[in-house]
């Protein structure tokens, strides 16, 4: 069946690769994006080749998920929506509150009251949900328990102890983190992306609507942005390398996330519109393998062949987690698909493409100082 595919946020990122896979595979595109500066640039008809990408391959409204109007525009003849537009960045979370849960939740709020109320033809939402909203995730004890460990707290990182303890003072060894785990998000943008997710699968069956949820890891690959200093250390890494600037790393260093490839992404995506066994369904995207930031810049120095002074300095974010992996077992007994581009494989390729790209310049210090001005940077 050819489908009709609205994506909100569908210039960004992860959108534009899908909607030239959708397209790929025999379906229309409509996409609906605000084109925000951080992401797009000042002139995104100009500066963002994100959206150059889609002449020719989609429908494209400039306009906000906020904007009733413009989400009814958008929604005309769709048949499935896979919604990506969300205000991205923990750390900026923290601070930019009201925005991040007027986008996010708000305008999650806005679509689905628009679906409930008005006449449409769409049979299934995607939503793009986060890793974020596990909080901590998954941990083992000594003695074998799972648990899912409080927040760390300040007091004890300010100590330099960046390690999870459960409620009880024991160490614990992180495990990989399945779909059934306690949601604890520990950054407003975890918490919208709950909401988010909450929103969708809960009113999607009662209008006839059937809802899928994809958990995304943390994303990366050509196409990224440069520009957004608030998500993605493997663009603002790459950036200071290409600038000959020190990379000053957090905490002790072995602080891990699960790094996925775009490319599987996509495909993951693009599995959830159109494989029948989708529908209702829950799924980690991510590659299931734990890579600490350490080892990120070891990868980034060979696969730019060149390196930078490095300090670990012990500074910490408010909000951030020490570890998460997906455990992806779902994704591939349901949907049959399993990520395959190992870590190094997808930063050889996303270093050749940051190459060909202008160096863009130091806004990473910028938000850094904006977060010490409010005392959620140690």
């Amino acid at each position: 069946m050819n489908e009709h595919v609205l994506i909100t946020g569908g210039a960004g990122f992860i959108g534009s690769r899908l909607a030239r896979r959708l397209v790929e595979g025999g379906h229309t595109v409509t996409v609906l994006d605000a084109l925000i500066p951080q992401v797009h640039g000042a002139d995104p008809e100009q500066s963002s080749p994100l959206l150059r990408s889609l002449d020719g391959v989609a429908d494209v409204i400039h306009g906000s998920v906020t904007d009733p109007s413009a989400l009814r525009q958008a929604l005309q003849g769709a048949t499935v929506v896979v919604h990506l537009a969300a205000e991205t960045g923990t750390g900026q979370s923290m601070y930019e509150i009201d925005r991040y849960a007027d986008v996010n939740v708000g305008g999650t709020a806005k679509l689905l009251d628009l679906l409930t109320n008005e006449q449409h033809s769409v049979h299934r939402i995607v939503v793009a949900s986060s890793r974020s909203i596990y909080g901590e995730g998954a941990y083992e004890t000594p003695e074998g328990e799972v648990v899912y460990p409080p927040h760390r707290s300040d007091e004890t990182m300010s100590r330099g102890d960046f390690r999870v303890f459960d409620v009880h003072g024991r160490e614990l060894r992180l495990i990989p983190t399945d779909e059934q785990a306690k949601l604890h998000p520990s950054s407003v943008y975890g918490i919208t992306k709950q909401m988010q997710e909450a929103l969708i699968t809960t009113v999607g069956p009662t209008i006839g609507v059937a809802p899928v949820a994809l958990r995304y890891q943390n994303v990366y690959g050509p196409g990224q942005s440069l520009k957004n200093p608030y998500t993605g250390i493997l663009s603002i890494f790459s950036t200071l390398i290409r600038q000959g600037k020190d990379i000053n790393i957090f905490e002790d260093g072995l602080e891990s996330r699960d790094f996925v490839y775009i490319d599987d992404v996509v495909e993951a995506t693009f599995l959830a519109v159109t494989h029948p066994e989708a529908a209702g369904g829950v799924f980690n995207v991510g590659s299931g393998v734990a890579t600490t930031v350490n080892d990120v810049v070891r990868t980034l120095f060979d696969a730019f062949g060149t390196e930078v002074p490095t300090r670990v300095s012990g500074n910490y974010r408010l909000g951030d987690i020490r570890h998460n992996v997906a455990d992806t077992t779902r994704l591939a007994t349901v949907l049959g698909f399993t990520p395959s581009v190992a870590f190094e494989d997808g930063v050889r390729q996303f270093v050749e493409w940051v190459l060909t790209q202008p160096v863009e310049g130091d806004t990473y210090q910028r938000s850094l100082d904006e977060m010490a001005s409010r005392n959620l940077l140690k």
